[in-house]
């Protein structure tokens, strides 16, 4: 089967518009900016067929890279692939009902995807970009499962990787980076301490820095998030979408998608509300919002369950700001407590085990319903970015001494 057509034609720097070249890897832009992918877009609406596309079934190159056409990988040898699939649409009707809502709450389990993240989406682009590159050696700060999505798709690529994670990182997600192949390090600081460590290193280790945002690709693996979703709905959009927010990349992405895809003429010009959903410990894009600046100051003291949404100070923050903004949605800070309350609802009410960022967008999801954010028949979808098994959960056990005898009746009505 011949490799897909090819329409990348450069990158754009995010404030400023100014073009550069994509014939080498780049970080940020001249000006310090992030950079943006672009694609000649006439001319693939001329030449590619959104449903052909769409049912491509590529020996090797599942789930997300059937949209090759909006990725910047030009090559099939520098494709980089664990197996991807498309990430279901779980409804939660129970979880609905208990919030307030009639609509279908549906959930994109992206804890379905290699190394059980969305961070694989971003990592496989920014991996498969490098590889085109030449590039031998990858690092970057993470909180955990960007750097197990760095590790397992840089081994599969034969190339070194480093991750850097604060000291209170989930031992879990430290030992998954170290048996995917990556060698990753404990930083004594959050996680935008690691990124400045990693910085500095640059030179003198000889890696390139494949930080959120700091280099141009990861962003195009997040958007296609966007793109399987309007596929799924029928190339439709809901009316709402709630986002776990530390970086951006994603919301970023998926808005940025969305664009790209009506320019194809492949969807219509309306919108969903897009919920960018934070920690109260860690809100500094909520701090923003409500005070109508479009950038935001770095967040003292940051702590939360939702270590992935533990981002202090997000380089994308005048993108995420300006999405949310313009598709007439909200920042939302949701404390500690909701979290693990909106954990322990769709557990037990749809069967759905969320990660602790996930759970965020649920019980942002109830708040914005009852500030009347939200109408109650509104089609609402939550992402749920990793996998629940990877977090500690709670013990619900019950202890039975075998030796006494068990009055199971007692046991069933209690």
């Amino acid at each position: 089967m011949p490799s897909p057509a090819h329409f990348f034609t450069h990158l754009e720097c995010a404030m400023t518009g100014e073009r550069v070249e994509k014939d080498r890897a780049h970080n940020l832009s001249p000006e310090g900016w992030p950079l943006l992918a672009r694609y000649d877009l006439e001319a693939m609406k001329d030449r590619a067929d959104r449903d052909e596309i769409a049912a491509r079934t590529r020996a090797g190159e599942p789930g997300f890279w059937r949209w090759r056409e909006l990725l910047p990988v030009a090559r099939d040898e520098d494709v980089v692939s664990l197996g991807e699939v498309d990430t279901p649409l779980v409804d939660c009707p129970q979880s609905a009902a208990a919030i307030g809502l009639s609509g279908p709450l549906l959930v994109k389990d992206e804890g379905r995807l290699p190394t059980g993240s969305f961070k694989a989406r971003g990592l496989a682009l920014a991996v498969a970009m490098a590889k085109s590159f030449g590039l031998t050696r990858l690092a970057m700060p993470t909180n955990g499962n960007a750097g197990a999505a760095l590790s397992a798709y840089g081994s599969r690529a034969g190339m070194e990787t480093y991750s850097f994670c604060p000291s209170d990182t989930p031992e879990v997600n430290v030992r998954e980076i170290a048996a995917q192949g990556g060698r990753v390090f404990r930083v004594n600081g959050l996680i935008h301490e690691c990124g400045a460590l990693v910085a500095q290193l640059d030179k003198e280790a000889g890696w390139f820095n494949v930080s959120t945002l700091k280099e141009p690709y990861r962003i195009e693996g997040k958007k296609t998030m966007g793109i399987e979703l309007a596929f799924q709905l029928g190339w439709t959009l809901p009316d709402a979408i709630f986002y776990p927010t530390g970086g951006g990349t994603g919301l970023i992405g998926m808005w940025k998608a969305f664009d790209e895809m009506e320019k194809l003429g492949w969807i219509g010009s309306e919108r969903p509300k897009m919920f960018a959903v934070q920690a109260e410990g860690c809100a500094p894009i909520v701090k923003a919002y409500e005070a109508g600046e479009r950038h935001a100051p770095a967040w003292e003291n940051a702590t939360t369950v939702a270590a992935g949404i533990r981002v202090p100070k997000a380089i994308g923050d005048f993108l995420i700001l300006d999405a949310v903004r313009e598709s007439g949605g909200a920042a939302i800070a949701v404390s500690d407590g909701q979290i693990e309350d909106a954990r322990t609802l769709c557990g037990e009410k749809d069967g759905l085990l969320l990660c602790p960022e996930g759970a965020a967008t649920l019980a942002a999801a109830q708040q914005a319903r009852a500030e009347g954010r939200l109408e109650r028949d509104a089609r609402v979808v939550l992402f749920n970015c990793g996998t629940g098994l990877k977090y500690p959960l709670p013990d619900r056990s019950q202890s039975v001494d075998r030796h006494q005898k068990i009055d199971i009746f007692s046991i069933l009505t209690r």
